[in-house]
């Protein structure tokens, strides 16, 4: 089994949960300080990163590590953006304090995904210092996941993609091999009907009845979604639902508004055609005379990798060496990068790393410790295998 630098990727682990690199320019906050940390480490090791910057003050961090023989490259990639800590009040620990206690690593980003980022890097350089292997690993830290995605964009739109043959995405799975993924469709509604006063609505055209009207549908859409496609083995059920209506104001009750917009998130499951969504949505929302367009503001269609690929199968041969126990199969319930890197960059992806599935985005956010440990030993595991086509 590859040593790998159990004391180094918690302590690095640590490090990076201590910077708090959220997306707030208000605050003076960013992925580059993260991203930083994560370039001067890979410097200290020797290796040549490269930074892109995927949007100003947002950098992507790659870097290549040759193995010293012709063969595969396999990608692994994390990200250094996360979410805000929110309501400080809801906390018992320091969000960015990046605290050891009770076995369990707390902050802010703990699992989603500084570890699973800091257990890239610890198994490349463990498997760089175990001796020659084939090929290559692209080790990638990307900004802006929590978002619309920017970073990976731009490492697909870069070209960055190009030769790689397997990428794996270390978010939080709870030790869960995810192959699969449910696509994001989501859509904005803007309904434009005719403003009037309110004693007098025979005299205008009310943009809220056909957000009502649309709100009924939509729900019947779902059903009809759910009865054509049953619920996927890892993804459950197709879902289309309503998230945001704006019209109006309440300081104007007695005003029928003009306009009407209404957001819809949209989650589905391989076989489920979102341009397809689109166009039902767009047909369901004419009502009455009022004028409807619809927006595509997110398009991420689901992952469907079979567990027979490289990637997978060497991720899977992997966890069973280091752990002694046969691999669990699930499915990622939002989207990850590599959704990205998979239907834009062409890449097989997995996901799979330290945390747990749920944790993500709540108070108090952890990872175990020994989690941490044991998915960097799968990982350096994993590259071991995939290179030398061992699985």
């Amino acid at each position: 089994m590859i040593d790998v630098d159990a004391d180094g990727v918690v302590e690095f682990t640590q490090a990076l949960v201590r910077i708090p690199s959220t997306n707030d320019p208000a605050r003076g906050r960013s992925e580059r300080p993260a991203a930083e940390l994560v370039e001067a480490r890979m410097r200290e090791w020797g290796w040549e990163p490269v930074v892109y910057e995927a949007a100003p003050g947002r950098p992507n961090v790659v870097a290549v590590v040759e193995g010293g023989g012709a063969g595969p490259t396999l990608m692994f990639e994390g990200h250094t953006d996360v979410v805000t800590e929110g309501d400080l009040s809801t906390w018992t620990v320091d969000p960015f304090g990046g605290e050891i206690r009770d076995g369990r690593l707390w902050g802010r980003g703990s699992a989603d995904m500084k570890s699973g980022l800091a257990a890239t890097l610890y198994a490349t350089r463990a498997l760089q210092l175990a001796g020659p292997f084939p090929g290559r690993i692209k080790v990638c830290a990307l900004a802006d996941e929590e978002g619309l995605m920017i970073g990976a964009h731009h490492f697909v739109s870069s070209g960055l993609t190009s030769g790689v043959d397997g990428a794996i995405v270390a978010e939080p799975e709870a030790g869960e091999i995810c192959a699969v993924a449910k696509g994001a469709l989501r859509l904005r509604v803007d309904l434009t009907g005719k403003m009037a006063h309110g004693a007098m609505p025979q005299h205008g055209r009310n943009p809220i009845q056909a957000a009502g009207s649309l709100l009924v549908a939509l729900r019947s859409l779902q059903q009809e979604l759910q009865d054509r496609h049953p619920a996927h083995e890892h993804l459950g059920e197709v879902y289309v639902t309503p998230t945001v209506l704006r019209a109006g104001t309440e300081e104007q009750v007695n005003v029928i508004p003009a306009v009407a917009s209404l957001f819809v998130d949209v989650r589905t499951i391989p076989g489920v055609e979102h341009k397809e969504i689109a166009d039902r949505v767009a047909a369901l929302a004419g009502f009455d005379g009022i004028a409807a367009e619809v927006s595509v503001l997110v398009d991420r269609p689901p992952v469907d990798v079979p567990v027979t690929d490289p990637v997978v199968a060497a991720l899977a041969a992997a966890h069973r060496a280091v752990t002694g126990e046969e691999p669990v199969y699930g499915g990622v319930p939002g989207s990850t990068d590599g959704t990205v890197l998979t239907h834009w960059g062409g890449i097989p992806s997995v996901v799979y790393g330290p945390g747990g599935k749920w944790i993500a985005h709540q108070a108090d956010e952890f990872v175990e410790v020994e989690e941490i440990v044991r998915c960097t030993r799968v990982f350096a595991e994993a590259a071991r295998r995939f290179l030398n086509g061992d699985f």
